[in-house]
């Protein structure tokens, strides 16, 4: 076992995404470890640009200090249908509970923006992910070729009122 740091000593920060942002959300993106080998090719040209970042609800979460104060991942909630279209803890800050957070802010963005559920459709490899964070397997999404060749857990969290 590696020496891993626990959230508590390093402090995570969550706020709003900016456009300067947007080259480290690209990276963060492409460099996923989760998308090699077969799924590679989902990502080699994916982009995030301020476009994006300007349409959406894009929160970053951001390391202590000691981490540099770089973007250690980001999600993205799209209200008009409920979606959390995209959700990346980087490969290196992975193990420390940022995606934990980060699903918990976006719950709370959901409940303030009026949602009573969020769908993801999920990447195969999270789909564990998703799950141990509460949300709930509702159907799957079938392959649609080029763009994704395979099948794709389509989950829903239920996000209940205050």
């Amino acid at each position: 076992m590696g020496s891993r740091t626990s959230p508590v000593s390093r402090p995570i920060t969550i706020r709003r995404t900016v456009a300067r942002d947007a080259k480290r959300l690209t990276r963060i993106v492409r460099g996923s470890g989760a998308y090699a080998g077969k799924y590679a090719a989902a990502v080699a040209g994916y982009r995030i640009g301020p476009d994006y970042i300007e349409a959406h609800r894009v929160f970053v979460a951001v390391g202590a200090e000691e981490d540099g104060g770089r973007v250690l991942g980001f999600y993205s909630l799209v209200l008009a249908p409920p979606e959390l279209d995209l959700l990346f803890v980087a490969d290196e800050a992975q193990g420390r509970g940022i995606g934990r957070l980060l699903v918990a802010h976006m719950r709370s963005e959901a409940r303030a923006a009026g949602l009573d559920r969020v769908r993801v459709v999920s990447h195969l490899p999270a789909a564990e992910f998703y799950h141990r964070v509460g949300a709930v397997r509702i159907g799957t999404v079938l392959a649609n070729p080029p763009a994704v060749p395979w099948d794709r857990p389509e989950f829903e969290f239920r996000i209940p009122p205050e």
